[in-house]
């Protein structure tokens, strides 16, 4: 978390010749989104996480035999910090994001589904890259986040022809007890969405519950609880995800770690708000996919990796 009113400085000197020494801080203190106000003087908006990676940069350049000073200022202490933010700018780099996104809808339909998804994966990671040195973000961020949200929206359209349609309802609350030992449908072949709504109803709503994964949505018998399809009893509703409409629908969403697990889900879905562990999470299942033969094992597969990141949601 940034603090408003602090900010860091390091201040380093070190021999011009160590030119691969002084490359390799140069590149580390810009992949911590550092500002340059003079040669040797570096800026970052002030956080612990900060403060810690700048002291090993500091330590670094003194055992290589330069000299470093690390301090935090107080915006009081400071004559003027008008203007600093600029410094912190990333329009640019968002606006490198357009032509490879622009190149990768031109490329779509000659595309197979895993290379596509692949080529979109690499663009998300990088607009993750930017979001997390993007300390006062504006516009230029929001519009990136949508043309990605419109690409991931594209992607379903071109191949997952089933992804259902949000719909205007109130979601009525229901019992848990009266949902135990049910059978459940979705759509085969998981993703995100289905995949984590599958682990909430096991973990949460229905321990007892057996899948059904569908070929088609028309398949779902009638006595299934049908889930992320057009016409099922639970699916998207307004700006919610399946995983969100569960979460409402069985009074779960004041757990605060479950909401912050609908946030992820939500993003990678359907777009939205970016969460840092969005590329992290989507690499992780785009391997699983690929490891695993079937629903029923990659849901097993996956069920602990979503387990871990629910605790440590609840430590944060």
């Amino acid at each position: 978390m940034t603090d408003d009113r602090r900010w860091l400085v390091l201040v380093m000197s070190l021999s011009g010749r160590a030119g691969t020494p002084r490359m390799r801080v140069w590149r580390a203190l810009r992949a911590l989104g550092a500002a340059v106000l003079r040669d040797g003087v570096y800026l970052l908006p002030a956080s612990e996480d900060r403060f810690i990676a700048l002291r090993q940069q500091a330590e670094a350049i003194e055992e290589m035999g330069g000299r470093a000073l690390l301090l935090a200022a107080d915006e009081d202490a400071m004559t003027s910090t008008e203007g600093l933010p600029e410094l912190f700018e990333r329009v640019e780099e968002y606006a490198e994001l357009q032509e490879p996104l622009a190149e990768w809808h031109r490329q779509l339909p000659r595309l197979n589904a895993r290379e596509a998804q692949r080529r979109l994966l690499q663009l998300q990671r990088r607009f993750q890259a930017i979001v997390e040195i993007d300390f006062f973000p504006g516009a230029a961020r929001e519009q990136a986040a949508a043309a990605l949200a419109d690409a991931e929206a594209a992607f379903n359209r071109h191949f997952v022809p089933d992804e259902p349609q949000a719909t205007r309802a109130a979601i009525p609350r229901l019992d848990r007890q009266a949902y135990r030992g049910r059978l459940w449908a979705t759509r085969r072949h998981l993703w995100v969405d289905r995949m984590a709504s599958a682990w909430l109803i096991q973990r949460f709503i229905d321990p007892e519950a057996r899948f059904l994964w569908l070929e088609t949505p028309g398949e779902c018998p009638p006595e299934a609880l049908g889930f992320d399809f057009d016409g099922a009893a639970f699916t998207h509703v307004d700006d919610k995800v399946t995983f969100e409409v569960l979460l409402v629908s069985f009074a779960l969403e004041g757990d605060t770690a479950l909401a912050r697990l609908g946030e992820l889900v939500h993003y990678l879905d359907v777009g939205g708000a970016p969460v840092p562990e969005a590329a992290g999470l989507q690499l992780m299942l785009s391997g699983a996919r690929e490891r695993c033969s079937d629903d029923d094992t990659l849901l097993a597969h996956v069920g602990p990796l979503l387990d871990d990141l629910y605790q440590a949601y609840r430590q944060c």
